[in-house]
């Protein structure tokens, strides 16, 4: 059983620093911004990290940028941040009625709603700093996603796809990586991105399937009641269609062997995924959805790998 900390959100994990160490002013607002629940920032980090290691090995470097790893981290953490922040100020009245939800800060009462838009602004001017390191290109790229993402918490009111805009959101960095390293688009990123938004769709799915018979009883629509009993058909074949995606931009990027056993490899994560899903056993959703951090993982190593093998 978990011990009850006071002001603990219901999906953090256990003994996660913000409740053990963090100051107790700061706490609601770490909170607010997913400090406790790293996996978001992860999910939104790795198509910049993916992109920027694929670039490399198009322009035959031994290995990524590590400056522009470190601020493509910072970006994620301060930017993801932002985007809870904004996310729960929309939804505020929505999550009170949540049960996974309500130990929110705002609808929880821990912090006032002028407050959580002062902090929200706060963290997407440090997102802002890290876009200001980049070329006049990928800055105005990166204003570019602010429309995605500005949408987004308002969608699930009006589609059952609130996911797909969730992965434009998520995966803009399969753009932006690229551009850091080569200057230009081009159709490697491009098809890196749209299997990231599959790849988005599908963890998703399994993250929603928490909160269906909440969001049937309110009105929140989700691929994850789109979907129902024939999720684990849905989520395979948005999974294949990402792998596919990832194949194609590696190929065009002139990747090597390594690269794709990589993405084999993932591909094996995906089907173990589908296997074990229970849709409805809350915690293992989650516990699948986070482990999207490990794929991350496996697709930028087999990257890195190849570009160290191929310019060795």
């Amino acid at each position: 059983m978990k011990m009850q900390i006071a002001g603990a959100v219901a999906d953090a994990v256990s003994g996660n620093w913000v409740d053990r160490f963090a100051p107790e002013w700061q706490k609601p607002y770490a909170r607010l911004a997913r400090w406790d629940r790293p996996i978001g920032w992860w999910l939104l980090m790795w198509p910049c990290w993916w992109s920027s290691a694929l670039a490399c090995e198009a322009a035959g470097y031994w290995l990524p940028n590590f400056w522009h790893l470190a601020l493509f981290m910072i970006g994620a953490i301060a930017m993801r941040g932002a985007g809870c922040t904004y996310n729960d100020i929309v939804d505020r009245n929505y999550d009170g009625m949540v049960e996974r939800t309500r130990s929110r800060p705002i609808p929880s009462g821990q912090v006032s709603t002028t407050r959580a838009v002062l902090f929200t602004v706060a963290q997407a001017l440090a997102g802002l700093v890290v876009l200001l390191q980049f070329n006049t290109y990928m800055i105005v790229l990166g204003f570019c996603s602010l429309v995605v993402v500005a949408a987004y918490p308002f969608m699930k009111r009006i589609t059952y796809w609130p996911q797909s805009v969730l992965g434009l959101a998520f995966n803009w960095g399969a753009l932006v990586g690229w551009i850091a390293v080569i200057g230009h688009l081009d159709w490697a990123p491009v098809a890196l991105y749209a299997g990231g938004i599959l790849w988005t769709i599908g963890y998703d799915t399994i993250y929603a399937h928490q909160d269906k018979e909440d969001d049937a009883l309110i009105g929140v629509k989700s691929t994850a009641r789109l979907f129902g009993a024939w999720t684990k058909t849905a989520v395979s074949i948005l999974y294949l269609g990402a792998t596919a995606f990832f194949v194609l931009a590696a190929t065009l990027a002139d990747a090597g062997p390594l690269a794709f056993i990589g993405l084999a490899v993932g591909a094996i994560h995906f089907i173990w995924q589908i296997i074990v899903l229970d849709i409805d056993d809350n915690d293992q959703c989650l516990k699948l959805f986070r482990s999207n951090r490990i794929y991350g993982w496996i697709v930028f190593a087999g990257f890195v790998a190849d570009a160290l093998i191929a310019n060795f």
